[in-house]
């Protein structure tokens, strides 16, 4: 490594500590020629993740990006940026923890409601509505239906207003 002042190629490790939650080793360094110290940091180098969209083409992986979908979900709800934040960290290590470097949005868009699901049913909605491009009402309500059921409010005689001419003889 480098002295950013002088140059000089030879420098030693004064100080070594994980950081970025154990992605990478920080280390402080002196040179050997005019003493400064300086610090380095050290990491795998990954392959970077890439989505395979619906249509086939394929991008990479923005954190950003998927940051700013959640939070357009989530706006004007009681969720705050770090629980955001988490979730976004919770899918990054879902994926990484996979051991693919493709994936398809598909995937990433369940695990973004699984998540959603439980931290506000309204955001989830918000999301799925997106996510899941609903065509109309019919696709909506079946969605909302769905989760009321697993919330077991239907059990409890609370959504009759969701009960429809189809009937729900399916318990």
């Amino acid at each position: 490594m480098l002295c950013p002042g002088c140059r000089h190629p030879d420098s030693r490790v004064v100080d070594s500590r994980l950081s970025r939650g154990g992605r990478a080793i920080r280390r402080r360094r002196e040179c050997a020629r005019c003493g400064r110290r300086f610090t380095t940091y050290e990491q795998v180098e990954e392959e970077p993740l890439t989505v395979r969209k619906r249509d086939g083409s394929s991008e990479p992986f923005e954190r950003p990006k998927l940051l700013e979908s959640i939070r357009i979900a989530c706006a004007k709800r009681p969720v705050s940026r770090s629980d955001v934040e988490a979730l976004v960290d919770e899918v990054e290590s879902t994926l990484e923890a996979a051991d693919e470097r493709e994936v398809d949005s598909l995937r990433i868009g369940e695990l973004v409601m699984m998540r959603l699901r439980s931290l506000d049913q309204v955001a989830f909605v918000r999301f799925a509505s997106v996510y899941r491009n609903f065509q109309d009402t019919t696709e909506f309500m079946e969605e909302i239906r769905e989760l009321v059921r697993r919330a077991g409010y239907e059990a409890a005689g609370q959504v009759d207003m969701f009960q429809g001419d189809e009937g729900d003889d399916e318990e």
